[in-house]
């Protein structure tokens, strides 16, 4: 049976025993040709070009801050990005992505200067930004609304596999062939996916007025429905970059093999993850699986304290990633879900900051934590983190939290100020707040 005949065996979630509506269609397909392209890509360069850094005379930690270009350039451009779609279109906006991330790889197959691959990290980060934010709102309206969880399920897997395969391949191909060839491929692979561009369906709406402010990143980030969400999926993936940042370090020395097995466990428990999410959240609703997947997230994080024990170490990561699986699927639709179609760049810009800034985060903290704690310990309470945002979620995002606080006291403040105040002046006082 095709793919296609597969698609349409299933029957609706209504219970109709209609056939649903068509999950992969040739608008998707001509998507995925950029997706492919993209992850491709920045993950072919995304450790080759530190070892460049190095390799053409710059200091370990010069070589570092081409990592920290990229994502702080990245992070800049998701607050952005939904503007320019607003006013240029999701074609022309992602068409833009790919020259940015594709020529500054080329450049870099011509020159080693500290400068310009610097100048080329920063570039790239833009790019990749735009394409995430604006690829992900263009691709998730070619996505059936009523089977949104299980078409963003699909397309992780197709951004995945290229992802997991290229960043490995390029270190690779950097020791074995040089540089050049890498940069090459990764400029040349990005490149490539303009081709697919003008046979994507227009999305151009010129927004002006009330209706682009609506359409915000600010405007989303004041709305507690996606804000709830975001803030959970972000608890989660600042577990991400602490396990792949700090496995390796944590488990001993012996036992190194068992931090690599452990980490190569992830990308099959994520797209696992992803994929049960989002066949479960089409036909029951994805709210649902919000507070499970983080759950189940912990409990991988758990078991990750138990550092001298190799089976504990491996199971441990893959239930983590499993959970965060079912979360990243269950966030990105139920904040989909929220919005109109004009609010898709909005969201999509919010989702994608809330992966990279929960990453960095956990990253940075977690370095400074297990100093004091040591490594069992500190896992412990990032576990014990993780289940303080599911609460603290299920009534109030803790990212609004101080925001709220602060505006209570104000407001008490100016209640307090308006019985002693009289007439006029008293009136003028609580409107201004």
């Amino acid at each position: 049976m095709t793919t296609t005949e597969a698609v349409s065996a299933n029957r609706a979630p209504d219970g109709t025993g209609q056939a649903p509506a068509r999950l992969i269609t040739r608008p998707l397909l001509v998507r995925f040709v950029s997706v492919v392209g993209t992850t491709t890509s920045f993950y072919l360069l995304l450790s080759a070009v530190p070892l460049y850094a190095r390799s053409a005379g710059a200091s370990a930690g010069t070589a570092g801050l081409t990592t920290t270009a990229l994502t702080l350039s990245s992070v800049a451009t998701y607050l952005v990005t939904p503007r320019l779609m607003a006013r240029y279109g999701s074609r022309l906006v992602l068409a833009a992505g790919l020259l940015a991330l594709g020529l500054p790889a080329l450049a870099l197959a011509v020159s080693a200067n500290i400068a310009l691959i610097m100048a080329a990290c920063v570039v790239r980060g833009v790019g990749f930004a735009v394409l995430c934010v604006a690829g992900g709102a263009l691709t998730v309206s070619l996505i059936p609304p009523e089977r949104r969880g299980e078409g963003l399920a699909l397309v992780g897997f197709v951004s995945g596999i290229p992802s997991v395969a290229a960043l490995p391949l390029g270190v690779w191909l950097a020791g074995h062939v040089g540089y050049r060839p890498v940069f090459v491929a990764g400029g040349a692979a990005a490149l490539a996916g303009l081709a697919s561009v003008p046979w994507l369906p227009s999305s151009r709406r010129q927004a002006s007025g009330s209706a682009a402010r609506a359409d915000g990143i600010v405007a989303t980030l004041r709305n507690p429905a996606l804000v709830r969400p975001a803030a959970a999926f972000s608890a989660t993936t600042m577990a991400v970059g602490i396990i792949v940042t700090f496995v390796p370090l944590a488990v001993r020395r012996p036992e190194a093999g068992v931090a690599a097995l452990a980490l190569l466990v992830q990308p099959a428990a994520a797209i696992a993850g992803r994929w049960l999410a989002g066949r479960h959240g089409d036909r029951r609703g994805s709210a649902a699986l919000l507070a499970p997947g983080v759950l189940t997230a912990a409990a991988g994080v758990l078991a990750l304290s138990l550092t001298a024990v190799p089976a504990a170490v491996i199971a441990g990561a893959g239930v983590f990633v499993l959970g965060f699986g079912v979360t990243q699927n269950a966030t990105q639709t139920l904040m989909y879900n929220r919005v109109a179609e004009s609010g898709y760049g909005a969201v999509s810009a919010m989702w994608n900051l809330a992966y990279d800034g929960g990453m960095g985060l956990g990253a940075a903290g977690f370095g400074v934590l297990v100093v004091y704690t040591g490594y069992p310990v500190a896992f412990v309470l990032i576990a014990a983190l993780l289940l303080t945002v599911l609460l603290s979620t299920a009534l109030l995002s803790t990212a609004l939290l101080p925001m709220v606080l602060l505006s209570a006291a104000l407001a008490a403040a100016r209640r307090g100020r308006g019985r002693r105040l009289r007439g006029a002046g008293a009136r003028t006082a609580d409107r201004s707040g």
